[in-house]
């Protein structure tokens, strides 16, 4: 779809992508090529670079006063969805809430509970002056009760006031963006059409856009905000956490479209309800909203598992029928270079987190060093919600897909459709999420047996990785045609020196990881990939570390699928599996590592699997395939091994009388510390492994399989203790107070260590030692 009169000639700042009412002109662009290059690919630069004063005083004075006068699209007046940014919309909305029939039943069940209480008291007396007195109370409460829900509304909600505002943020912010991600906002052409579409049918039925991104980084909400504008879609209202309500940002985030929401509601039943009027509120009314399906920002460059708080709010909204239905939208947002990453390196290393503040934001290194590369932000084909609750009920229920929303409304049911609808945003997000270069980068170079690589051998292994990662149905970001020597290039300057290191006065120049710890962030982003593969690899490799000739490494179909199956139950809060199941995924897997003669099956005449093994063509490259796979998941086979052996030190002493519960978060710190030990006298391969979210991850799994008991406490001051379930307990020798090796804890760190990468001596050695 293009105007009717394309410019000829671009401007100096002029956009890549124009919208004028309903009609769009893209205007091809990459980040590396002249505005004169015509490329076929369909990603687009959405944000142009701006003029800088230095540079062009005049050009810029002149683009500050097209947003300021609101020139063009720039007005953001004939937007697509319903009216936001006028004086009055916050009290609108305000009074919307405070009218709706679930926030007026919560308040009179809470008044007339309080005065249960006092009745029960005698603070209201006796006789006929008691049941005046009790109307005269009742109306009081209900009085400061309203009282103190319009102040939670009115701190909650985003405050849409002023046009005028948003024009000159979108070009502050901008500005601001522009700087530190010099090769700007990257979206694909024909997924905004299909937005645009998609935004216009459901402004016709008034029903609400939810979009539901991945979370690395601060700067997502704020590129999906400026998109919505660029476009010309109405900007959604943001969830965000109330830590980041600090002064001048918190005022201006919420004018900008955040809704502040308490880190934790506990039983607080009037702010709960307060949450879910509001929420109901926006999508009966049509306003967009946006939440993060992971709760938190990543700190592993991985999606994290589903956070199912504000997803219950609005699947019940749907559920209940208090909302008709709603569009969601799963939205994933890449990076070249994440700005947070070394904080969150810091964190994951067990430093606390810093609390949000002006000043750390304003000074960040990051920001200031620019050359941070290109945000790719891509949208999932939208779909309906009630569709999804109607289709997914039907299988439930096996009932035809007319079924009323109205059938089975139960916990268990809304559990279940809370946890499929989680996964299957995850899904879809993986489905459309763009491979940076430096993902490719620090995917290499984290993937090499030896230390470094020569220019043209990694050259050679980020095609050979593009090529598995477009064959995998992934994708990989378009730099319209320029040689893989220059994005490599760019890849490593975005990256810089302090990650990627070179060796000069070699006959070829050598890249080699500096900082492995911070490389695994961007390594992560390609893993969820290759997972079938890699499961199956290190599975294999319980047979291939043995050594000896071919028939010695091979392993048979049964004890493939028995360390695949308890792998793939230890990762399973990790990684998102396909939904075929575990065979089906299995016999998938091993058809396709046969096809890129990886390895070599052995089946009956039947065709059914009897045994796998290394190929001839495998072993005679060097296994480059295989050590490939095996070196993606080795970090989190270690992890999960260190979290399984700190299991051994909350075995009891001799001696101990009554049960010992320890302190949940200062037993995981103690194992951070062990892995840290390990590590450092080299019994341990991969600094990774002592990532303090991928072990809280593993206890999490103890948890779930009952290998741990968790008493949590009743507040957020008492600590959550952890002690061993008595079967999994080890048992110490009586005379030297040894552990013995048996048991079932000893058997499951065992069966981790047999996946464990070849090498390494065993620390379990550790544990033999009285009261260890």
């Amino acid at each position: 779809m293009s105007s009717s009169q394309p410019p000829t000639t671009p401007p100096p700042s002029a956009p890549d992508l124009d919208v004028l009412g309903d009609q769009i002109t893209l205007h091809p662009a990459g980040y590396v090529e002249s505005q004169t290059s015509q490329d076929a690919s369909p990603d687009r630069n959405l944000v142009g670079h701006m003029a800088r004063f230095r540079d062009s005083p005049f050009e810029f004075l002149r683009e500050i006063s097209l947003h300021v006068s609101g020139t063009g699209w720039r007005a953001y007046d004939d937007f697509i969805g319903q009216p936001i940014y006028y004086n009055g919309f916050s009290e609108n909305m305000k009074s919307a809430i405070m009218g709706t029939p679930m926030l007026r039943q919560k308040i009179e069940e809470l008044a007339g509970r309080r005065i249960q209480v006092e009745e029960h008291n005698g603070l209201l007396g006796e006789g006929e002056d008691k049941y005046r007195k009790s109307a005269q109370r009742l109306e009081e409460i209900k009085a400061s009760l309203e009282e103190v829900a319009w102040d939670l509304t009115d701190r909650m909600i985003c405050k849409f006031e002023s046009k005028r505002f948003i024009r000159g943020s979108y070009y502050l912010v901008t500005q601001l963006l522009t700087r530190a991600y010099h090769q700007g906002i990257h979206v694909s052409s024909e997924e905004v059409l299909r937005l645009r579409s998609v935004a216009e049918e459901a402004a016709k039925k008034k029903q609400s856009i939810i979009f539901l991104p991945c979370h690395r980084s601060h700067i997502d909400y704020v590129s999906l905000q400026l998109i919505c504008y660029r476009l010309g879609i109405a900007m959604p209202t943001v969830v965000a956490g109330d830590n980041l309500n600090f002064p001048l940002v918190g005022s201006f985030l919420q004018h900008a479209g955040a809704m502040w929401i308490r880190r934790s509601f506990r039983d607080d039943a009037l702010y709960t309800t307060v949450v879910q009027s509001y929420i109901d509120t926006l999508l009966r009314n049509g306003f967009n909203f946006e939440c993060f399906i992971e709760g938190s920002r990543s700190r592993t460059g991985k999606l994290l598992s589903p956070k199912f708080g504000i997803l219950s709010f609005l699947l019940d909204s749907v559920l209940s029928g208090r909302v008709d239905d709603a569009i969601i939208c799963p939205v994933s947002t890449q990076y070249d270079k994440v700005i947070e990453t070394e904080s969150y390196i810091s964190e994951l290393l067990g430093q606390p987190k810093p609390k949000e503040n002006l000043m750390d934001f304003l000074s960040s290194s990051s920001v200031l060093s620019l050359k941070l590369g290109r945000v790719d932000v891509r949208f999932h084909e939208p779909w309906s919600l009630k569709g999804f609750i109607t289709d997914q009920q039907a299988r439930m229920n096996k009932l035809p897909s007319q079924t009323s929303l109205e059938v089975s409304q139960s916990s268990k049911v809304k559990g279940r459709l809370l946890m499929t609808m989680g996964y299957k945003v995850l899904s879809d997000i993986n489905a459309v999420s763009v491979v940076m270069p430096t993902a490719l980068i620090g995917t290499v170079l984290l993937t090499l047996r030896g230390r470094g690589v020569g220019k043209a051998e990694l050259i050679r292994r980020i095609e050979w990785l593009s090529d598995r990662v477009r064959g995998k149905g992934g994708r990989v970001a378009h730099f319209a045609g320029a040689p893989t020597s220059v994005v490599v290039d760019r890849g490593l300057e975005v990256l810089g020196q302090e990650l990627v290191g070179t060796i000069e006065g070699l006959p070829d120049i050598t890249y080699y990881a500096v900082d492995r710890f911070q490389l695994s962030f961007y390594r992560n982003m390609t893993i969820h990939l290759f997972i079938s593969e890699a499961l199956v690899s290190v599975a294999m490799y319980t047979r291939v570390k043995q050594g000896g000739g071919p028939d010695n490494q091979r392993i048979s179909y049964e004890a493939l699928l028995n360390q695949v199956s308890f792998l793939s139950q230890l990762f399973r809060g990790e990684f998102i599996y396909p939904l075929e199941g575990l065979v089906v995924n299995l016999e998938t897997t091993l058809r396709g590592l046969e096809a890129d003669q990886v390895i070599t099956v052995t089946r009956e005449y039947s065709g059914k699997v009897i045994a796998v093994e290394l190929s001839d063509e495998e072993r005679a490259c060097g296994r480059e395939n295989f050590d490939f796979y095996c070196f993606l998941i080795w970090p989190y086979i270690e992890a999960s091994w260190l979290g399984a052996v700190s299991l051994m030190c909350l075995a009891p002493p001799l001696g101990q009388q009554g049960e010992v519960w320890l302190d949940l978060k200062q037993t995981q710190d103690k194992a951070q510390l062990l892995g840290k030990t390990l590590y450092h006298q080299g019994d341990l391969s991969y600094f990774e492994a002592v990532n303090k979210e991928t072990l809280k991850n593993a206890y999490q799994r103890f948890d779930e399989e009952a290998m741990v008991l968790l008493a949590k406490g009743r507040d957020s001051k008492t600590p959550t203790t952890v002690k061993l379930a008595p079967e999994w307990t080890p048992s110490r020798d009586p005379e030297t107070g040894r552990i013995i090796s048996e048991g079932k804890l000893w058997d499951f760190t065992e069966t981790i260590a047999r996946s464990r990468r070849e090498g390494q001596v065993n620390p379990l050695h550790a544990f033999q030692y009285p009261n260890a």
